[in-house]
């Protein structure tokens, strides 16, 4: 049993071969403990020649409450200097990294424990109030440790069959509350989060792809994307290889605005005026929308009903054929009969003789014709991706927003990426 207090408070302060020089305990104000490190005279590294004192001088660092208060380490860096003129090696100050990192602010282990605490998706200014400092030197430390990490975290980005791409809302900016966008990278199989790039057009995912290992994109075999023409490119630039799979879900709901074009035109042309409660078109609406096989009996009369009384053409009712057959097509096994139902789709749809909406929805479905059909042979979708927003949405919630990129990626990437957070306490950052 350790009975001498400074060698006790030395290995409370758990830091390695120091010595505590006292503590400063004031009513108020965090604990501040002043240690130094036991070490040898060092020899220059330059000449090889034992180096000269040259003073000290005091750091202080952040670093993890003690005692249910918040502590500070000052740390009595020792100076030191070559006596020898002829050496350029000048002044140098020392360095321990299992105390802090240079140029960091937080301790080594204070720097790991708000990472943790980030990847959690706890607010960074919750943490800063724990620790008693502001929120910039917890988030600058959060971001220089998570970058480290997944950069050691090699095997995170592991091989991957099937890779989504999706655009999610990152912040509205200015006066007229300007949109601005980033783009996910996902590995539908896993359902992990790769990258978050800026935008969504085709050159930040391109170049994401392009920086990748070849033998990484040429095991990618499923290229799986909402409809949008700048992913398609994107896909079609880095892996061309891949085949393109359109998600189940948007291809759907493709349909189903069609669907409801066709409903408020009508609605406009019949009764000269947008929907209100009473109007039978206006009632049909969630009906219309809703998956046939869920409409129970009582739902399919009242339907069929409301279209009797504000569907004199028929449009509404071709239309909502158009999006139930539409939907059929995922209810095929076979990948050869799917790519033949689809491509007969799109061209009965362009009939001259359907609504303009429906003969849209049908070019469309003709375009994307191939990504459509693909899914019959792969069988993944965009969820994981969507999946994955949903956390992004949770990180950025409970941080009330972002305006910086960096420091939204790597909160992103420590709440969704899963890196392998046993890497954390054998690194420490550049």
């Amino acid at each position: 049993m350790e009975c001498d207090p400074t060698r006790v408070c030395e290995l409370l302060v758990g830091l390695g071969d120091v010595e505590v020089l006292g503590v400063d305990d004031e009513a108020g104000v965090p604990l501040r403990v002043h240690i130094r490190r036991r070490a040898p005279r060092p020899a220059c590294e330059r000449c090889g020649g034992p180096l000269w004192s040259d003073g000290e001088r005091s750091v202080e660092l952040v670093d993890l409450p003690a005692f249910g208060r918040p502590a500070r380490l000052v740390w009595h860096k020792r100076r030191w200097r070559c006596p020898d003129r002829g050496c350029r090696a000048g002044t140098v100050t020392e360095q321990d990294r299992e105390i802090a990192p240079p140029r960091e602010k937080l301790t080594t282990r204070a720097g790991r424990w708000t990472t943790r605490q980030g990847g959690r998706g706890r607010p960074l200014g919750e943490v800063a109030d724990e620790l008693g400092c502001s929120w910039h030197p917890v988030n600058a430390s959060v971001r220089r440790w998570g970058e480290a990490l997944l950069e050691a975290d090699t095997e995170r980005i592991a091989q991957t069959e099937a890779l989504g791409l999706d655009e999610h809302l990152m912040w509205r900016r200015g006066r007229f509350r300007t949109k601005a966008w980033a783009t996910g990278i996902v590995d539908v199989g896993r359902g992990q989060l790769l990258d978050i790039v800026p935008g969504r057009t085709a050159q930040a995912p391109t170049r994401w792809l392009l920086a990748r290992p070849r033998s990484w994109l040429a095991g990618v075999r499923w290229a799986v994307l909402d409809l949008s023409g700048p992913y398609r490119s994107a896909f079609e630039v880095a892996l061309p290889h891949a085949k393109q799979v359109a998600d189940p879900f948007h291809v759907v709901r493709v349909g189903n605005d069609a669907l409801d074009e066709v409903r408020s035109r009508v609605q406009n042309q019949t009764l000269g005026h947008r929907g209100r409660k009473h109007d039978p078109l206006y009632r049909a609406r969630k009906l219309l929308v809703s998956a046939s096989e869920r409409i129970t009996d009582s739902g399919r009369t009242k339907l069929r009903g409301l279209l009797d009384a504000g569907d004199p053409y028929g449009e509404v009712r071709d239309a909502w054929h158009a999006k139930e057959t539409l939907r059929s097509v995922y209810d095929i096994d076979d990948a050869k009969v799917g790519a033949a139902t689809v491509a007969q789709l799109a061209a009965d749809l362009q009939d001259p003789g359907l609504p303009t909406e429906i003969n849209r929805l049908g070019r469309t479905i003709w375009r994307w014709r191939h990504q459509i059909a693909n899914w019959h042979a792969a069988r993944v979708t965009n969820a994981a991706t969507e999946v994955a927003n949903n956390l992004i949405k949770r990180v950025k919630r409970a941080a009330f927003g972002f305006t910086n990129f960096a420091n939204y990626r790597i909160r992103a990437l420590l709440y969704a990426g899963r890196p392998n957070w046993t890497l954390l306490d054998t690194l420490t950052p550049t």
